[in-house]
């Protein structure tokens, strides 16, 4: 893709995506919380996959260039590990709701940075090392693991968030061989056929308004990865990514706004340890490369 160097347009790309991601993971507890949510995710990646095909056939090359690459083991693997992950996740907003959820799953950047060195041999250091550690603190303060009410479904979201670290980690070892729309491609399909697979066992009649809902988060989903497909194409991704931590705001005001959700005072002191953290890694990436 094309790069503009238009910062300014990238962060308005990059929110607005955040907005959508969180409208798409409210339908998707409504939704989970009602229908099996394999059947419900299987649906989604129906459309997903429609839209990298389409995506993919418009582009030079066509399909043909988008289905090239010699590490097709590792690329379907990181498409059925990203759909396991939205089960994961999706099965933590319907036992968590949406806050607690999103503020465990945010650590997921510095899960990237504690594993980058063993995985993909980068260098990590000292500095980025303690703001692994600071994160860690902010997420044992949102689990609270010492506390009588200690629930341990709270486990789910930091399943999650590890899924998706070692998702992120295998999408930056296939870009040494593979192009973007390669990936793209293969994270589509392959967690559509996997989906497809085991949704299939768990088809159960929708509700005609239902179906309105599921055709609302086949669009946000098809759109939230539009919307970043044009943010990275504007802007490059360390100027935009701090950015993506508004998603744990809307997030947020979803949980309490529609579901009823409470926002817990350490909820708001981990999250804000672990957003900080983030923040201070993504930093010290961008001034390093």
């Amino acid at each position: 893709m094309t790069q503009q160097n238009d910062v300014r347009a990238g962060i308005g790309l990059m929110i607005a995506a955040t907005v959508v991601f969180a409208l798409q993971d409210g339908i998707s507890r409504h939704l989970a919380g009602t229908y099996n949510t394999y059947m419900v995710v299987m649906i989604r990646y129906w459309f997903f996959a429609a839209f990298v095909i389409a995506l993919a056939a418009r582009a030079p090359g066509g399909l043909k260039a988008a289905t090239r690459t010699d590490q097709l083991g590792l690329q379907v693997f990181r498409g059925v590990l990203l759909a396991a992950e939205i089960c994961v996740a999706v099965f933590g907003f319907t036992i968590l709701g949406l806050i607690d959820s999103m503020a465990v799953f945010i650590c997921y950047p510095l899960l990237i940075a504690a594993l980058s060195g063993p995985v993909l041999g980068e260098k990590v250091g000292w500095r980025r090392w303690c703001a692994i550690g600071v994160g860690c603190l902010g997420v044992l303060i949102i689990l609270q693991p010492g506390a009588g009410v200690f629930n341990p479904w709270a486990i789910v979201p930091l399943i999650s968030a590890l899924m998706f670290a070692v998702y992120g980690l295998l999408t930056r070892y296939v870009a040494r061989h593979d192009s973007a729309a390669t990936s793209f491609f293969w994270t589509g399909i392959a967690g559509a056929v996997a989906m497809t697979l085991v949704g299939m066992w768990f088809w159960e009649p929708m509700a005609r308004s239902d179906w309105n809902w599921m055709a609302l988060l086949c669009v946000s989903g098809v759109s939230g990865h539009w919307l970043l497909i044009k943010c990275y194409e504007m802007a490059e991704a360390s100027a935009v990514q701090p950015f993506a931590y508004f998603h744990l705001v809307w997030s947020a005001i979803l949980g309490i706004s529609i579901f009823g959700e409470t926002l817990r005072p350490e909820v708001v002191m981990g999250a804000a340890l672990v957003v900080a953290a983030g923040l201070f890694t993504l930093w010290r990436e961008r001034r390093q490369s």
